[in-house]
């Protein structure tokens, strides 16, 4: 079905539904190199106007990538809600828009629509919103999962600590994971990224942060962020296997490219479970993801990269996690070019996220080739904060050493957390006031207060 509006006395054509979102998408580099952009800004305010009249029925009607060809497709279609729908079901995409910011739609109402709505549904209305609409709705839908703490309550703001080393030297590690812990950071994970995918690496890194959490009975979660298939066959040696990752992305192409499907994510999922090592929740998988994987992996059939990321979070939906991370300035400019397309994009992946009943947190990152710095990095933060973000990074001076991009330190939540104030997970939170590392409201105490607990660690760690 083909789609047209005027502006003036011109008229724009536009040949599918696919095309319809992806000119309707406020500038993005990766659509630029994927010739699939407006090719004016007038265009692109056409393909809004001819979008908002588009019914939310379209799209189950019209998929983007045919059901028969692809598996995240036939996920979307068949798990989708035709009750939970109706109530939304006589809404165009535009009508939708004014819905999800009237002031008598709640928490309630939103959490009701969740399985009736598709990422296309929600991708299609994000393209209509300001960046004031995509806080205020996003903040009106939290996404709440456990494992041994509770992430995602309202008012509360996690971090993942992320204390990854360019060898995977332990020690390092160690240390970084220590500092991280003393500026009350760690509540959503202590997750390394390792250089290697080594078996035996692997299950050292797991070993070491397994043993320190149980020696001070520290109420969180570990990952090692290695593939899938690797977790797996660590979990079979008997590693103490927390919580199982894996990159995705929003169409079998582009999750082939990462060596997974959803029949081997099941597979890990189920492995997972039978582990049984949460205390409070069973949720367990942390999904990466981010706008631009489909399209360099040549896997993005003429669609939008910010559509192609919302159906990634259908896939990560289906095994209800415990984190999932849009990685958002990771890819570099050439699908994210600057401060700008990376705040946007941030406020998008999250929105569409939340809608979709998915534990959103965020990588507030850049690459050093983009043209973005820390100010930049800062304004998403805040933005973040306000509409509601379960998680943000925890990385050592907001540089990482082993995987070369500036994201939020250790500071950047201290400050997040001040000016909006934000406490930590529950259950966490009780942990540090226990360890003399905050105190009630949730503060830091100053570092000779501190010091037994850093100095048991050290001596328990070898760290000089």
């Amino acid at each position: 079905m083909s789609y047209t509006e005027s502006i003036g006395s011109r008229t724009y054509r536009f040949a599918d539904l696919k095309t319809l979102l992806a000119k309707a998408s406020p500038q993005r580099s990766g659509d630029q190199l994927a010739s699939i952009a407006a090719a004016s800004e007038e265009e692109r305010v056409a393909a809004k106007m001819a979008l908002a009249e588009v019914p939310l029925r379209t799209f189950l009607n019209e998929p983007l990538i045919p059901y028969e060809t692809d598996e995240v497709t036939r996920l979307i279609i068949d798990d989708h809600s035709p009750a939970a729908f109706a109530e939304i079901s006589h809404l165009t995409v535009g009508d939708f828009r004014n819905w999800l910011l009237s002031t008598t739609t709640d928490t309630d109402a939103l959490t009701r629509i969740t399985e009736g709505l598709t990422p296309e549904m929600v991708a299609a209305v994000s393209k209509l919103m300001r960046n004031q609409d995509l806080i205020t709705a996003a903040r009106k839908r939290p996404v709440i999962t456990r494992f041994r703490n509770t992430v995602g309550l309202p008012g509360r703001m996690s971090v993942r600590l992320q204390p990854n080393h360019p060898t995977d030297d332990v020690k390092g590690i160690a240390a970084s994971m220590l500092d991280g812990l003393m500026y009350g950071c760690g509540d959503a994970l202590i997750g390394i990224n390792p250089a290697s995918d080594n078996l035996a690496a692997i299950t050292k890194l797991l070993q070491m942060i397994d043993d320190f959490r149980q020696r001070y009975q520290v109420p969180t979660q570990s990952c090692v962020l290695t593939h899938v298939t690797s977790t797996i066959a660590a979990m079979e040696k008997g590693a103490p296997v927390d919580l199982v990752f894996q990159s995705i992305a929003g169409t079998e192409k582009a999750n082939a490219s990462f060596g997974i499907s959803l029949a081997l994510l099941q597979e890990a999922y189920e492995a997972g479970l039978s582990l049984q090592r949460g205390t409070v929740g069973s949720n367990l998988m942390y999904f990466e993801t981010g706008q631009g994987s489909a399209l360099s992996a040549d896997a993005h059939f003429g669609v939008d990269q910010q559509t192609c990321e919302a159906r990634a979070y259908a896939v990560a939906r289906k095994f209800r996690p415990f984190l999932v991370n849009t990685v958002v300035g990771f890819i570099g400019p050439e699908y994210l070019y600057d401060g700008k397309q990376i705040t946007r994009a941030g406020l998008e992946d999250h929105f569409c996220g939340k809608l979709l009943g998915v534990p959103m947190g965020c990588d507030i990152c850049y690459t050093n080739h983009a043209e973005a710095d820390q100010d930049d990095m800062d304004n998403l933060l805040t933005l973040l904060g306000v509409a509601g973000i379960n998680f943000i990074m925890g990385v050592p001076g907001a540089d990482d050493v082993m995987l070369n991009y500036q994201s939020t330190s250790f500071h950047d939540a201290l400050y997040v957390r001040d000016v909006l104030g934000l406490r930590r997970a529950p259950e966490f939170e009780e942990w540090l006031e226990s360890m003399q590392i905050i105190d009630a409201r949730g503060a830091l105490i100053g570092p000779s207060a501190r010091q037994p607990l850093l100095e048991g660690a050290r001596d328990w760690m070898g760290i000089a």
